[in-house]
């Protein structure tokens, strides 16, 4: 895009925003995070090994390492600095090496720690539900085979920071392109899988076999593509179109195409490959499109550092403080050797807010990265749980 297009656009959004009529909503203003009495709190019982804790929680000091020391966080109604950040889960990393039993430790944290609980949505829970990083066949060159792209975000695409216009819209977005000289949203779903609108610019970073792994490698966000020559390569989450996500699930249940109880991702993946006639309208029913990135590790979150399985999630970034520390309590199915769900059980475990999602808005949404393989695939496609969110920082 020229500097005069660009200079257009600006002007275009400076005179709308100074007139009286306003499109973008304030956003409510919540509290998300409340304190609670240690006292009060179970047993921090974490149910996965120590180093992959210990992981995530460096990823989470390289991302607050590239951040001014001074940056706020907000942790209900306390402000916190990025140095402060960073002194907590050096102090909890210090505690948890500690020699003695896990209970110990536990208390330890209890006492060092102020705890803020999510407040969740009206019903005061948080629903849980899982990603992970799914294996797709694919190759660098269209063929017969590998014939459904996945673009890298296009020159056209541009994104207005609300906020640095009028401070009441800050964290507000708006992403658009420009046509005859206007700034009108970006192209939807439908336009890029039906109508093509991208195709023959140049921005396939590689080609896929099929559409449906390719739609959900975009609700996914990262995925790994087993090259039809060998080798591995990891795609990431770059930009997306700006239109908001709709669930596809959701909408086949309320066409009475599917019944709640075979909603799942292999459910829904069953059926759009049973109906391949209707696959693309059904898909173009979210409208949200992602653009990628190949990365040379990966899968990365939102912060731009890896996530861990088990141990990152995804919150609304507007809610809740990144990088930070957390503490979730949900259930999670019990996978027999056959790939079946045989039950659920309870599980709590320590987390580190690495990540972010379309889908994923408000005080009671997060989602959990559960990894990589069969089990990942399985968990992740079943995980709808209520369960508490916990955000903890070194006492002052």
């Amino acid at each position: 895009m020229t500097l005069n297009m660009r200079t257009k656009l600006l002007c275009l959004f400076i005179f709308f925003l100074a007139g009286c009529a306003v499109i973008v909503p304030e956003r409510e203003k919540i509290t998300p995070l409340v304190p609670v009495d240690s006292r009060e709190l179970r047993a921090l019982e974490d149910d996965l090994d120590q180093p992959s804790l210990e992981l995530a929680i460096y990823r989470s000091m390289r991302y607050y390492n590239r951040l001014p020391e001074t940056r706020e966080f907000l942790f209900g109604n306390r402000v916190c600095t990025t140095g402060e950040l960073k002194e907590s889960l050096r102090e909890f990393l210090k505690i948890i090496r500690m020699p003695g039993s896990s209970s110990d430790r536990a208390e330890m944290i209890k006492q060092a720690f102020d705890i803020y609980k999510s407040v969740g949505r009206r019903d005061g829970e948080v629903l849980f539900t899982g990603y992970y990083e799914p294996i797709l066949a694919g190759s660098f060159d269209r063929t017969e085979e590998y014939r459904y792209p996945i673009y890298r975000t296009p020159d056209d695409h541009v994104v207005i920071d609300l906020g640095k216009f009028r401070e009441k819209y800050r964290g507000e977005r708006v992403i658009a392109r420009i046509e005859d000289g206007r700034a009108v949203p970006y192209y939807t779903r439908g336009d890029i899988d039906i109508n093509g609108c991208l195709e023959g610019r140049g921005l396939e970073i590689l080609w896929l076999s099929d559409p449906v792994d390719l739609f959900f490698l975009q609700i996914q966000g990262s995925g790994v593509v087993k090259l039809s020559g060998g080798g591995l390569v990891h795609v990431s989450y770059e930009q997306c179109n700006g239109h908001p996500y709709r669930s596809v699930g959701r909408m086949l249940v309320e066409q009475g195409k599917m019944s709640i109880g075979e909603v799942s991702l292999n459910g829904i993946k069953r059926y759009l490959r049973a109906h391949p006639e209707d696959m693309f309208d059904i898909l173009s029913c979210n409208e949200s499109y992602v653009f990628f990135r190949i990365v040379e590790e990966g899968p990365v979150g939102s912060l731009d550092v890896p996530v861990t399985p088990g141990r990152s999630i995804a919150t609304d970034a507007a809610m809740f403080p990144r990088g930070a520390l957390a503490f979730i309590r949900v259930k999670k199915p019990v996978i027999d050797e056959d790939g079946n769900i045989i039950s659920w059980g309870p599980f709590s475990r320590f987390v580190l807010n690495q990540d972010a999602g379309g889908a994923i808005k408000g005080p009671g949404r997060v989602d959990l990265f559960c990894g990589r393989g069969d089990n990942a695939e399985i968990t992740a496609g079943h995980l709808k749980e209520e369960g508490d969110l916990y955000f903890l920082v070194k006492k002052k």
